[in-house]
């Protein structure tokens, strides 16, 4: 094995780290070289180059692709990581020129996004409109190892303390209950009471299993001696919660602050049901010990003003 030291500070080069993220991603040979606009055998020569620096195998090259080993993973890794810097330091450097203030990128949950989020951009621009939001919707599976590689600068959500990890600083902003809501020409939509034995017999749109408020919904129909309805489509995405909910007449599970958004624009319509349950603060998520760019740290900011007020009720 060689002096891994270094070979990660001295030896491997940009393109190096490029093409070994673009092999992480499409997992074979071709597409990787197609990508990256060189030839198959370009990329073969160079991944045999970076393993002979390493004295490891990084990949399993089979005639299904190509695969990762351990080694390969945790090089991988690394090298996101170090792109991501890159490329965060690039947009600094680019915004300062260009007279912007700057670029952050924030990894945010459907309970955050139409309100909290959109309210704090909106803080954001109007102290410094030239300041660049990249917004990427999602749950926590999907956004976390983003932003522990660098890809996201803070995730905003759920606390869900089955994700809390020494890694992560945490910073809690707000409760956030739970409505039962409808498309508004629901069958159920037009009844001043309601039971739960009367959702069970329906179909849903559910959070996935993983979330706090998924499992939380289920031991609501236990409490009440039912089981939780088996017409399901499990969805983190808003964007498929409402589709299904308009297409199928299917009933949703959505923060009260979402619920009462759209609502107000005629997109659906909160149930008469309590939903007495409680779930992990809404917050914010950052990865401790990284130096949090201007841009960034501007936002958080005004997530913290924007939380505010909606505690406030403004």
């Amino acid at each position: 094995m060689a002096d891994i030291d270094r070979v990660l500070r001295s030896n491997l080069k940009l393109r190096h780290l490029q093409l070994l993220v673009a092999l992480d991603e499409f997992r074979h040979l071709g597409r990787a070289a197609e990508f990256l606009s060189v030839t198959q055998p370009a990329v073969s020569k160079t991944l045999a180059e970076i393993e002979r620096m390493f004295g490891l195998s990084l990949f399993d090259r089979s005639t299904r692709g190509t695969e990762p080993t351990a080694y390969g993973a945790a090089v991988v890794r690394f090298a996101r990581s170090v792109l991501a810097d890159y490329g965060r330091t690039r947009d600094e450097i680019a915004s300062v020129a260009s007279g912007a203030t700057g670029r952050t990128s924030v990894g945010c949950m459907v309970v955050a996004m139409p309100v909290l989020l959109t309210r704090a951009v909106a803080l954001l621009k109007a102290q410094s409109e030239q300041s660049t939001v990249l917004v990427e919707e999602g749950d926590l599976t999907r956004l976390l190892p983003r932003l522990r590689v660098g890809e996201l600068d803070l995730f905003v959500g759920r606390l869900e303390p089955g994700y809390a990890s020494p890694d992560l600083t945490t910073e809690a902003l707000y409760e956030e209950p739970m409505r039962v809501v409808a498309r508004p020409d629901h069958p159920l939509a037009g009844r001043s009471r309601l039971s739960w034995r009367d959702l069970a017999q329906v179909p849903w749109v559910v959070p996935p299993p993983w979330a706090s408020s998924r499992i939380k919904l289920n031991q609501m129909f236990y409490k009440h001696g039912l089981n939780p309805p088996v017409d399901l489509i499990e969805t983190a995405s808003f964007l498929a919660t409402l589709s299904f909910m308009r297409e199928r007449a299917a009933l949703g599970f959505l923060a009260q602050q979402v619920a009462l958004h759209f609502e107000r624009e005629g997109l659906l319509k909160v149930l008469p049901v309590q939903v007495p349950i409680e779930l992990p603060p809404v917050g914010i998520i950052t990865l401790r010990g990284r130096l949090s760019t201007p841009s960034s740290a501007q936002l958080i900011q005004c997530l913290r003003e924007a939380a505010k007020g909606l505690v406030a009720g403004l």
